[in-house]
């Protein structure tokens, strides 16, 4: 059944969801329920992490000798979540004693130091590896069994939906990963995504490296492909977290870093602005304008560049009237400034700025 539990973003209200860690410990309670207690569960249900109340129907029971698979629907509530709808099962064994929770089907495998679980390892994570264990315990004392139990964990689909994810630029491979530290999804969760730069950026710390490349997106990445040179420190993607992204880079002890952007999100460093969603901000044509004031602008050209539609556009105006270097000339300066500000010392930091139009600025 949905979970009722809603959050109010933006005037909007928006129900939440629950996390994979919390439906591999549903299938897990269930298929527990099938092997030692005999039942035929139709729900499963527990407490999340955060205190809330879950409850899923308990699909796809089979038994063999020894052994039960049940599987839950992940449900993310109104979070776009590319695991929303997927199966989460669990292939549960007797065993002659312990707990032993690990990833078949779709579940990834860690390949690079620094993230929850060690090298070769499957990537379920620390919390609902707990999750797990606890409903298997629980089951195991009401059914006064005292053997052992292995659990394996697996998504169908979670190969192909894994190439939507950061996993590959994590170095899980093979499917995706269980993860969830309350339980809960809280919908269009923006904590997830930097909670992902975090860990892709610890991961590099714990590699060795002390230079990294950041840019936002795929435009950069692009971009980043004809200087090969570059290559020598590895890419992470920030999207809008300009200022969180160097916050962590510090804080893992990088010793350079690289900011490579489209002029129409990085634009905005030039103001101070750390985080690039036009919701939080969009000063782009402000900026150019002012700057352009700077180097002797007229009142039309202002006007025009006011109302550009896009920031090619603008560099557009400003070839038309000489002005593109001049311009650059003291925006770059300002971007610069504002993140060695961010920064406070902690590296050495520079940005890169390029159009799809023009190329490199």
């Amino acid at each position: 059944m949905a979970l009722e539990v809603y959050r109010n973003q933006g005037g909007k209200k928006l129900r939440c969801g629950y996390t994979t860690g919390t439906c591999a410990a549903l299938a897990a309670q269930a298929a527990a329920r099938a092997l030692l207690l005999g039942e035929t569960p139709a729900q499963a249900s527990l407490v999340t992490p955060k205190g809330i109340p879950v409850q899923a129907p308990v699909l796809d029971l089979c038994r063999q000798p020894g052994g039960a698979y049940c599987a839950v629907e992940k449900d993310a509530g109104d979070d776009f979540d590319v695991t929303h709808g997927m199966k989460v099962g669990v292939w549960l064994y007797t065993a002659p004693e312990g707990i032993w929770v690990d990833g078949g089907e779709g579940v990834g495998r860690v390949t690079k130091p620094g993230l929850d679980q060690p090298v070769g390892a499957a990537a379920i994570n620390r919390v609902p590896r707990q999750m797990i264990a606890q409903q298997l315990q629980d089951v195991m004392e009401q059914a006064d069994y005292h053997g052992g139990l292995r659990c394996l964990v697996v998504l169908p689909q979670g190969r192909e939906l894994a190439a939507k994810t950061f996993n590959p630029n994590l170095g899980i491979v093979g499917g995706l990963s269980v993860l969830g530290t309350t339980g809960i999804v809280e919908p269009q969760s923006l904590q997830a995504l930097l909670d992902s730069i975090a860990v892709e950026v610890r991961m590099h710390a714990a590699q060795g490296f002390r230079g990294l490349r950041v840019t936002p997106g795929n435009y950069g990445e692009e971009f980043l492909a004809a200087y090969p040179k570059a290559r020598q420190w590895p890419l992470v993607k920030c999207a809008n977290f300009v200022g969180d992204t160097i916050d962590l880079c510090v804080e893992h002890g990088f010793r350079q870093v690289l900011l490579v952007g489209h002029i129409g999100k990085f634009i905005k460093l030039a103001g101070g602005v750390m985080n690039t969603h036009s919701r939080t901000a969009d000063c782009r044509a402000e900026i150019l304008t002012a700057h352009a004031a700077l180097h002797g602008a007229g009142a039309d050209t202002a006007r025009q560049l006011m109302e550009a539609a896009t920031t090619d556009e603008c560099i557009r105006i400003l070839d038309a009237c000489g002005l593109r270097q001049a311009v650059l000339g003291t925006v770059l300066p300002k971007i610069q400034h504002h993140l060695d500000r961010r920064a406070g010392g902690g590296l050495a930091i520079g940005a890169v700025l390029f159009s799809n139009e023009y190329g490199l600025l």
